[in-house]
C-alpha cells in the first residue's frame, strides 16, 4: 500500500510540473503568437454540433492597432473601468460582488471579472463555475499581466471574446452587424458591442432591445468619463 501510495504521489508531482511548465510555456508563446483556438470555441462547436445547429465559428484576427480606438474604450468603460490600474483584479468590485450576492441569495450571481480575468479564462481554461477554476484564473491572470502587459491582453480580449452565435472577436461583429470592419466602428456602434458583451448568444448589437439601448447610452457617458486610453 505504501509503494501504490508512492507511486500515486509521485505522478500527480509529475503531472502537476508539467501543467505548470506547459501552461507557462503557452503563456509567453501567446505573447508573440496569436491563440488559434480557444477551450469555448471548441465547446460552442460541440454544442452546435450535438444540437443539429449549423456549426459556425467565424473569426479573424486583427492588430489592435487597425482596431478602432472606439471598440478598446467601450470595452474598458463597460466591462473593466480600473484595467489600466490594478494588476489583475479589482478588490473593490469583488468586494462588492460578494456583499451583494450574500445579501441576494437566490437570484443571479454578480461577477467582478476584470478584463484580464476573462482573457484568462477565454485563452486557457473552461466556463463553467467552480473553485479549480477560479483558483486556475487567477493563476492565469497573475502570469498574463507579467508576461503580456495591459496592451497585449487587451488586442487579444478583443480577439478572442465571443461577441455572437458563432462569432469572436470584434472583427467578425463589426462585419456581421455594421457590414464594416472593426477599424471603422463608430462611438455608438461600439458602445452597442459592448452592450451585449455579457450575453452575445442572447443579445445583438444588430438588434437592439430597449434594455441594451439602455446600457448602450450608459456606456458612451462612461466613454466620455474615462476619455482617451494610453497604452
Amino acid at each position: 500500500m505504501k509503494k501504490f501510495l508512492f507511486r500515486i504521489l509521485t505522478v500527480l508531482k509529475y503531472f502537476v510540473i508539467l501543467y505548470f511548465a506547459s501552461s507557462l510555456f503557452f503563456v509567453i508563446l501567446y505573447r508573440f503568437v496569436n491563440p488559434p483556438v480557444t477551450p469555448l470555441m471548441l465547446i460552442r462547436l460541440v454544442e452546435q454540433a450535438t444540437g443539429g445547429q449549423t456549426v459556425k465559428l467565424n473569426k479573424q484576427w486583427i492588430p489592435i492597432g487597425e482596431i478602432s480606438p472606439n471598440l478598446p474604450l467601450a470595452v474598458v468603460a463597460s466591462e473593466d473601468n480600473l484595467f489600466f490600474e490594478h494588476s489583475g483584479f479589482d478588490f473593490e468590485s469583488i468586494e462588492k460582488a460578494r456583499e451583494f450576492n450574500k445579501q441576494k441569495q437566490g437570484t443571479k450571481v454578480r461577477g467582478a471579472s476584470t478584463i484580464s480575468q476573462q482573457t484568462a479564462k477565454n485563452v486557457f481554461l473552461w466556463g463553467q463555475r467552480s473553485w479549480i477554476r477560479k483558483g486556475l484564473e487567477a493563476y492565469f491572470t497573475v502570469l498574463i499581466e507579467f508576461v503580456w502587459g495591459k496592451k497585449r491582453i487587451l488586442e487579444v480580449y478583443l480577439n478572442v471574446i465571443e461577441t455572437g452565435k458563432g462569432l469572436y472577436g470584434v472583427e467578425a461583429v463589426s462585419r456581421a452587424s455594421f457590414g464594416k470592419p472593426a477599424s471603422r466602428v463608430s462611438r455608438s456602434e461600439a458602445a452597442l458591442i459592448a452592450a451585449v458583451l455579457p450575453n452575445p448568444v442572447k443579445w445583438s448589437p444588430s438588434s437592439p432591445t430597449p434594455y441594451i439601448t439602455g446600457r448602450q447610452q450608459w456606456i458612451l457617458w462612461n466613454m466620455n468619463n474615462i476619455g482617451n486610453l494610453s497604452y
